[in-house]
């Protein structure tokens, strides 16, 4: 049995109606339901009678108090209250990815999201709402522990906040447990050590071992000062022989919420050489088919180059679990020595910025590597490479 009744006290101490019912432990009971709706009020007076007395009979579920309390919540709202386990919420966000990002992008986020899953355990069964910080970091360390760099670990964590900013937003959850307060990235040791850069004549001992077509992507990274996806993702639309430009819009630019910023770049002599042994594709068909498609092979499959032709970088980061060993020479130094080039043949600050892509001073200054006898000399903006048979074809 249940009633409802208003405060007697003049004036009311309260305006709400309140119900009257019997708990769990049979104990007569008096709640405000804190609407002045008395429809409403006889709503969850009943519905409170009825779960008081499912604990008396020992049927009380928490299931069972969840669809009470959401048929409550969408009687009054009209829309239905999200009991979801973190769980469904996750695997539901990355789904809604699929068709939103690229494959490779898709790829990464259900990564991401399963491992994360995996690593809690039975608490991804439990309510959204109940998971807290202390998992995420746990993760985050984890991840740490197996051996994998700052970078690598920073970039799956902001990859995670993703689902729970939404979530957030939308009154999922009152708290974020992966807000940037709460949760704090991995300092990057080796992100401030100067980068090392490639001479011409180790530019020529990767091209006479390179085969097809990562001769071609050597030549563009070197040529471009492209980062290593925006190469081997490039496209034949994105090359001009009319005027001897390539036009792109870089994917780092494109992952940030910074407007996406489309850089044109000379098409250099020793680039367009290669480009025009190639079998020419149409509009968006890509330059470097057959690298295109294992973007997370790439790098390992550089550094096998540079091993056979005898180059060795400094070793900033030792192999540790999963996680792989760090070399100041990779692909991406192509780039240092791109920007350095420029920056020894006597190139303003300004021009260097806008063919790179950086944002800063500081950025630029620590990629740049030039000497006071290099500002004295006005040179080629990139060294000859030493002459040796043409690169071949694929």
């Amino acid at each position: 049995m249940w009633s409802i009744n208003q405060d007697k006290h003049t004036p009311p101490k309260s305006p709400y109606w309140y119900a009257c019912f019997r708990d769990e432990h049979s104990n007569r009971v008096r709640k405000s339901t804190k609407t002045t709706d008395r429809a409403l009020a006889e709503e969850i007076a009943m519905k409170w009678a009825q779960l008081a007395k499912a604990g008396r009979d020992g049927r009380l579920t928490e299931s069972r108090c969840r669809d009470v309390i959401s048929e409550m919540y969408e009687s009054v709202t009209g829309e239905p209250l999200n009991f979801q386990t973190t769980r469904v919420y996750l695997s539901e966000w990355v789904e809604s990815k699929k068709n939103e990002t690229s494959a490779r992008t898709y790829l990464k986020y259900f990564q991401v999201i399963h491992e994360f899953l995996a690593h809690i355990g039975t608490k991804a069964d439990r309510l959204l709402r109940e998971l807290t910080s202390k998992e995420i970091r746990s993760w985050r360390d984890a991840l740490k522990e197996k051996g994998f760099s700052a970078p690598t670990v920073n970039a799956a964590i902001s990859i995670l906040r993703m689902p729970f900013k939404v979530a957030h937003d939308l009154g999922y959850i009152d708290i974020n447990p992966c807000a940037q307060g709460a949760v704090k990235l991995l300092a990057d040791e080796t992100a401030h050590v100067s980068k090392e850069i490639f001479t011409p004549e180790q530019i020529r001992a990767l091209l006479d071992t390179a085969k097809g077509e990562w001769q071609g992507m050597i030549l563009c990274g070197y040529t471009t000062g492209l980062r290593l996806q925006d190469c081997a993702t490039m496209r034949w639309d994105a090359i001009n022989f009319g005027d001897d430009t390539i036009t792109v819009t870089p994917q780092k630019t494109r992952r940030t919420k910074k407007k996406n910023k489309t850089i044109r770049l000379p098409l250099h002599r020793l680039f367009a050489e290669w480009l025009l042994k190639q079998i020419h594709g149409i509009g968006k068909a890509p330059v470097f088919p057959s690298l295109v498609s294992q973007p997370d092979q790439l790098s390992t499959q550089f550094s096998r180059i540079m091993d056979r032709a005898g180059i060795r970088g400094r070793n900033m980061r030792e192999a540790t679990g999963k996680g792989r060993a760090q070399s100041s020479l990779s692909f991406h130094s192509l780039r240092h020595t791109f920007n350095a080039a420029l920056a020894n043949a006597g190139v303003d600050l300004a021009l260097r910025q806008e063919l790179v892509g950086h944002s800063s001073f500081e950025m630029n200054n620590l990629y740049a590597h030039p000497s006071m006898e290099a500002k004295r000399r006005a040179v080629a903006l990139l060294p000859a490479i030493p002459k040796c048979d043409a690169p071949k074809s694929r």
